[in-house]
C-alpha cells in the first residue's frame, strides 16, 4: 500500500510540475537580441501568484508576481550595444536560462509576399545578386527570428519561431528585404542587429489591423472561427491576433512594412486603413513616435495579368504617399524604377531594403548625409497652354536633364489625357509640361499608366513617386 502511495504521489507531482513550469513566448530565447539603453518589456507565464526573479549578466535583477491567472511581466533596463554575449535567468516555479544573448538594435518586418521573399527566391521569382548578399550571410552578430504563418479569431499568447544566427542557410530562408537591411545596418552601425520577421503572402490590410479598429467599417465581417481552406490569411484581424499581438510591446526600434498588392481591387479605404494600422500598432508597442519605413507597391501590369481595373494599383501608391505626407514618423520607398511589368515579385529587393535602411540611417541613427528621401510635387501652375510643375527637394537634390521623360500627362477640361513634352526648368527643381491636343490644360498626371517604370531621374539617384493634381475618380 505504501508502495502504491509513493508511485501516485510520484506521478501526481510529475503532473504538477508538467504544468507549472515558468513559460516565456518563443521570442525571448537563446541568442536573442534586445535594443539596447531601453527599458525593455520582458513577460510569461508561471501558477498563480508565483514570485518571479530575473537577473542578467549585466547586472540588473527585477522581481515580480504572477497575476490570479498565471501571467507576470516586468521591465529590465539595457545597457550599451555590445558584442559580448551576455545572459538572463529568470526564476518562477523553475528556472529558464536565456544564454547568448545580444544587445543592439531590433526591427520588425512585416507584410504580404514581397516582404516574405525569401533570399532564396520565390517560385521563379529570384533575388538580384543573392549570391553576393549571402556571401555575407555568416554574422553571429546579425540574428534572425523568422515568426511562422499562423491565423487566430482571438489575439494569441505565444509566438513561434526562434532567434538564431544568419549564415547562408538562415539567410536563404529569411525575408531578403529584412536580411539585407540588416546587413546594412550592422555595416554602418558596427553594432548587434535583431531581425524580426512576421509576414505571409497574398495578404490583405485587414487582416493585419485589431478587430476594434475594424468595427468601423460596416462592410467588413469577421469570421468567428478559423477556416481551413487556403485563403484564411485573407480574413480580417486574423494575422494580427496571431502574428503580431503576440509580440506585445518587445522593444523594437522600428517597423518595415511591404503590403498593398492585394488591396487594389477596392483602394479607396486604403489610405484610412493604413492609418489604423499604424496607430493600433503604435499603441500595441507603447511607443506613438515608433518609426514606421514602408514600400509603395512596384510597377507591375495588373490590368494585363491579374485582369485588374485601370489606375486601381496607382490608387493604392496614392495613398501610402499620402500616408508620409500627413503623419509623422513614417517613410516611403518609390520604386517606380525597381518594378518588373511581368512579375509581381520584382528581382531589386536588395536597392529596396538600401532604401529603408537609408531612411533609419538619416532618421534614427542620425546619420544626416545619407539621401533617404525622394523629391515630392509640391504646386501646380498654369502658364497659357503649359502646365508647370514644382517639387520640394532634399539634402540639395535636384533633377538631371534626361531625353524623352516618359509618365507625364495632362488633361483640359474634357479629363482626356494627352502624354506630355516634358523640358526641366534652369532651376532643376521644376518641369514644364504642353501638348498640341490640350490648349487649356487644367490637371496633370504622373506615373498613371498600368506599368509605370520611370526613367525621370535625379541627383540623388531616388525616384519620384506617382502623382496627380485632380481628383477625378478614374
Amino acid at each position: 500500500m505504501k508502495f502504491i502511495n509513493k508511485v501516485f504521489f510520484c506521478i501526481l507531482f510529475q503532473a504538477v510540475s508538467l504544468q507549472a513550469q515558468t513559460e516565456l513566448p518563443s521570442v525571448f530565447g537563446d541568442n536573442m537580441v534586445l535594443q539596447q539603453k531601453e527599458k525593455v518589456a520582458i513577460w510569461g507565464k508561471d501558477t498563480p501568484k508565483t514570485k518571479i526573479s530575473i537577473l542578467t549578466s549585466w547586472g540588473v535583477s527585477k522581481t515580480t508576481i504572477s497575476d490570479d491567472k498565471g501571467f507576470w511581466r516586468t521591465f529590465i533596463k539595457t545597457k550599451k550595444a555590445s558584442f559580448n554575449p551576455e545572459n538572463i535567468e529568470i526564476k518562477g516555479t523553475t528556472i529558464v536560462k536565456l544564454n547568448n544573448v545580444l544587445i543592439g538594435e531590433v526591427w520588425l518586418c512585416s507584410g504580404q509576399s514581397n516582404m516574405d521573399m525569401p533570399m532564396n527566391g520565390l517560385g521563379k521569382s529570384k533575388v538580384l545578386k543573392a549570391e553576393e548578399y549571402l556571401k555575407k550571410a555568416k554574422n553571429k552578430n546579425i540574428r534572425l527570428f523568422n515568426n511562422p504563418r499562423a491565423a487566430s479569431t482571438t489575439p494569441n499568447f505565444k509566438t513561434g519561431g526562434k532567434w538564431v544566427n544568419s549564415d547562408e542557410l538562415s539567410a536563404k530562408r529569411f525575408s531578403a528585404i529584412g536580411y539585407i537591411f540588416a546587413l546594412q545596418l550592422s555595416e554602418n552601425l558596427n553594432v548587434p542587429i535583431g531581425i524580426i520577421e512576421s509576414s505571409w503572402g497574398g495578404t490583405r490590410i485587414e487582416s493585419w489591423i485589431p478587430k476594434k479598429e475594424l468595427l468601423k467599417y460596416k462592410d467588413i465581417k469577421f469570421a468567428e472561427s478559423v477556416p481551413k481552406e487556403q485563403n484564411k490569411q485573407r480574413k480580417p484581424t486574423f494575422l494580427y491576433n496571431a502574428m503580431i499581438h503576440p509580440f506585445q510591446d518587445f522593444k523594437v526600434k522600428g517597423i518595415l512594412w511591404y503590403q498593398g498588392e492585394s488591396n487594389r481591387t477596392n483602394p479607396e479605404p486604403y489610405e484610412s486603413l493604413m492609418e489604423d494600422l499604424i496607430d493600433s500598432w503604435r499603441s500595441q508597442w507603447n511607443s506613438k513616435k515608433l518609426p514606421f519605413y514602408f514600400v509603395q507597391i512596384a510597377p507591375y501590369n495588373y490590368v494585363k495579368f491579374k485582369k485588374g481595373k485601370t489606375n486601381y494599383a496607382n490608387f493604392i501608391r496614392e495613398a501610402q504617399l499620402k500616408i508620409i505626407q500627413n503623419i509623422k514618423n513614417t517613410g516611403l520607398v518609390v520604386t517606380t524604377d525597381l518594378g518588373d511589368c511581368k512579375d509581381i515579385h520584382p528581382s531589386k529587393k536588395g536597392a529596396v531594403a538600401k532604401r529603408l535602411a537609408n531612411w533609419a540611417l538619416a532618421n534614427e541613427y542620425k546619420m544626416h548625409k545619407v539621401q533617404y528621401k525622394s523629391a515630392e510635387f509640391e504646386s501646380i501652375k498654369i502658364s497659357g497652354n503649359q502646365i508647370v510643375l514644382n517639387f520640394k527637394f532634399y539634402k540639395k537634390d535636384y533633377f538631371i536633364n534626361t531625353k524623352n521623360i516618359k509618365g507625364f500627362a495632362i488633361a483640359g477640361e474634357d479629363k482626356v489625357f494627352y502624354p506630355a513634352e516634358v523640358s526641366i526648368h534652369n532651376d532643376n527643381k521644376s518641369i514644364m509640361l504642353h501638348n498640341k491636343n490640350v490648349s487649356k490644360p487644367v490637371a496633370a498626371r504622373y506615373g498613371f499608366e498600368d506599368c509605370f517604370e520611370s526613367n525621370m531621374q535625379t541627383k540623388s539617384g531616388l525616384p519620384i513617386s506617382i502623382f496627380r493634381t485632380d481628383k477625378w475618380p478614374e
